[in-house]
């Protein structure tokens, strides 16, 4: 459905360069990156928005490259609404079906139902300074998807979002795209949204992907510290490996199968640690020992500083075992994971 073939994007400052991506028909594909790696950009190119210096776009299998924007059959819907703030919520949804051709009272039809489906069917007449910023997120999706695109482009369409609002607004996204089979494309800097609604997903930064597979893939088992550090795999830890032995915060486990590099990381994500005061792990689990240098908690998330050796390990904890008194009196802990959870990676080329 979409081939992107060697996309260059020269900007002052900035660049993006020989991005390849393949996207099959039908697909949720999510383009991850922090804020200036260039994802919008890659977006804004496949809607025609953006210069390209270099490489080539096919969509449904025409070649688009230097089509216009109203010749690629694609709609794009940014993080903020871009709604017409004279217009009512009806009139903006059906405001582009003009230019695709679309009779205007089938169109109008469409449009309705879009609304109904996405809720909004009370809110027809309104104007969108009488919206929240979920219902004008929501209208914005229905404009949208009412001038029936090959493909739906979504620039962080979460982001602006109230948390309550933005867990509702993904499950309308993941139950329009199982209903409708369209193919999406979502860039976000938020792998919640990438792994709730996405089956595949690419890493960009600064312009050069990094790494694309299944969301999971991406996840577990990531291409670098940097896409580590992203997903949300905090421990990412220098090793140095001798044959089948691992070393690294002070500690060695034997691995099954030895890498073929000498130095890298190891990685671990902090669900995947468990903390205790004593040792009644499983046997085939690695157990490292340390102490607790610091407690954390982000809403009712809380984690544990370890301090093994001469390198800090993050670990979920409970709360019960964050207020434990033994704990504040008695930091030392030990540390334990499942071998089949750590992940190992080679150095970082120059």
């Amino acid at each position: 459905m979409i081939h992107i073939q060697g996309l260059c994007i020269d900007l002052p400052g900035f660049a993006v360069q020989g991005v390849d991506l393949h996207i099959q028909p039908g697909e949720f594909f999510t383009l991850i990156g922090p804020t200036g790696s260039g994802k919008t950009l890659v977006l804004e190119s496949l809607a025609g928005l953006v210069p390209m210096s270099a490489g080539r776009i096919t969509i449904n299998g025409r070649d688009v490259t230097d089509l216009p924007p109203e010749k690629r059959a694609v709609s794009l819907v940014y993080q903020d609404h871009s709604l017409f703030p004279h217009l009512s919520v009806l009139q903006n949804v059906t405001y582009g079906q003009r230019y695709q051709g679309i009779d205007q009272e089938t169109g109008r039809k469409e449009a309705l139902r879009l609304l109904d489906r996405l809720g909004l069917a009370r809110h027809v007449d309104r104007k969108p300074v009488n919206l929240s910023g979920g219902e004008k997120q929501r209208v914005s999706i229905a404009r949208a998807l009412a001038c029936r695109p090959n493909v739906l482009l979504l620039d962080e369409p979460l982001s602006s979002l109230d948390p309550q609002f933005r867990a509702g607004l993904r499950q309308e996204l993941k139950a329009l795209h199982r209903d409708s089979g369209l193919t999406v494309l979502m860039v976000t800097h938020d792998f919640v949204d990438a792994f709730t609604l996405a089956q595949r997903a690419g890493v960009i930064r600064d312009g050069q992907l990094e790494q694309v597979g299944t969301v999971s893939d991406i996840f577990r088992q990531p291409a670098t510290p940097f896409v580590a550090e992203f997903v949300g795999m905090a421990n990412v830890l220098p090793a140095t490996f001798h044959g089948n032995r691992c070393l690294f915060a002070g500690h060695e486990v034997v691995l099954e199968t030895p890498p073929p590099w000498c130095t890298g990381f190891a990685a671990l994500h902090p669900e995947d640690l468990a903390v205790s005061h004593t040792n009644d792990f499983p046997e085939d689990w690695c157990v490292f020992q340390g102490a607790v240098t610091r407690i954390d908690h982000v809403g009712f998330q809380w984690t544990a500083q370890i301090q093994c050796a001469d390198q800090a390990i993050t670990a979920s904890v409970s709360k019960l075992i964050a207020i434990d008194d033994q704990l504040q009196n008695t930091p030392e802990v030990f540390l334990g994971f499942s071998r089949s959870h750590l992940h190992l990676m080679p150095p970082v080329s120059v």
